[in-house]
This record gives C-alpha cells, structure tokens and sequence, in this order.
C-alpha cells in the first residue's frame, strides 16, 4: 500500500483572496515504512510574501523569485502523488490550496476522500489535548529539535513518524510479532540460551513463603495453585 505524507507552506490563509502556494514537501510510504523516495520544491507565488507568512516559514521574496511557478510543476507534482491516500496535518487546509493551484491550471482536482486527516485522527485519539505536530512530537516522543521554522518536507518527514504513532506504532498489522521461519544451515536460528551457572537469590523471604503456603492450604486441593 503506498501513502504520500504531505505539507505545504503557503503565504496566508486563502487562495480565494489571492494567497498561493510556496513550498510542497512529501514522503512516500511503502506498507507504511518511508521509502527514502520523497518530493521536495520551492515555488514562485509571483507576489510579495507577508511578513506574518514570513515569520513562520522564513521563504521570502528574494529567495523565492528564481523558483518555478506552480504551473510549471503542477503536473510533475500530480504525477507524483498518483492516486496513492494522501496524509496531511489539518487536510482541509492542503487539499484546499492545491485544488486551487491544479484549477487555475485545469488539471483535475485532487478528491477529498483521498485525504488522511492526522488532525482529526489525534483530536479522536486525545481529546481535549493539544493536537498540533509540535504537542504530537513531545506525545510520542519523536526528536523535532530541528524544526524550529515550518518547512514542507522536514515537517513531512516528522508527520510521518507521528502518523505511524497515531495508527499504532511500526506494525499497525502486528505483522512483526511473529517469529521468524527457520533457515535450514542457518545455526543462528537454533540458538537456545544457557542457564545462569549460579541461580538468582529468592527476593522472596522465609515469611513471605510460609504466609503463601498457608493461604494456599486454605483453599483446598483444587487451588490452581497446588496445579502450579
């Protein structure tokens, strides 16, 4: 099953009103383990950057002026996420963005359904608790010292480890948990560990063992414990 784990950076609140795009960063799942295989790109929103979009994420004008327009990467980008569930962080936000970058350039727009909101599964899990990726992060303890302005790909990357937390860990299948197969030639699999040459001291005392063994008496021969 393949997963892309998706941000975006943008410069305000609303397309609608004329804000775009800045930054997409996404992390591809494979049988929820990252594969390695990620998109990253920096985008022209061919307007000024305002200074509260600027004091989150730190991409301003000068920087930004040499990178592609969204409609120069739109269909790489589409072709990248395919059809695969989409995981985002407050879903609603993203997908509303990117529809509206993918209509000004008439391509198809991306299905709500197709999305993964990690907001609203973490609100489910905990509620009343913070639910943002930074109170996630310390909930699970997940390292995000490096985040310390909003970047697409980097906030990807650590919404993919929260987002395996929040479906139950590396093995959400317990797929894991079973042994493994034996290897006929490998001897590692018939390794059995010794016994200690010296047994471990009781830590239980005299009294303590002479109190369970009354107990048990009182319950007669059927105890499950005289079975033991």
């Amino acid at each position: 099953m393949r997963e892309i784990v998706l941000d975006t950076e943008t410069t305000g609140f609303d397309p609608e009103t004329g804000d775009r795009i800045v930054e997409i960063g996404a992390v591809e799942l494979i049988g929820h383990m990252a594969t390695g295989k990620t998109y990253h790109q920096y985008i022209n929103p061919e307007r000024s950057m305002p200074v509260e979009a600027f004091q989150v994420h730190g991409l301003g004008d000068d920087f930004l002026r040499d990178k592609p327009k969204f409609a120069e990467i739109g269909r790489d980008f589409i072709d990248f996420i395919g059809d695969s569930k989409l995981i985002i962080h407050n879903a609603a936000f993203d997908i509303k963005f990117l529809n509206a970058e993918l209509k000004w350039m008439n391509l198809p727009q991306i299905p709500w359904e197709q999305a993964l909101d990690t907001l609203a599964i973490a609100r489910k899990r905990f509620p009343g608790s913070p639910a943002s990726l930074d109170a996630l992060c310390r909930r699970f303890g997940i390292d995000n010292t490096s985040r310390t302005l909003h970047g697409a790909l980097l906030d990807s990357e650590i919404l993919a480890e929260v987002y395996l937390e929040l479906i139950g860990g590396r093995q959400p299948d317990f797929g894991l948990s079973s042994q493994p197969e034996p290897v006929a030639g490998d001897h590692r699999s018939e390794w059995t560990p010794k016994p200690r040459p010296t047994p471990l001291p009781s830590r239980i005392t005299k009294e303590e063992a002479a109190a369970h063994t009354e107990f048990v008496d009182k319950l007669g021969d059927r105890a499950v414990w005289k079975t033991l």
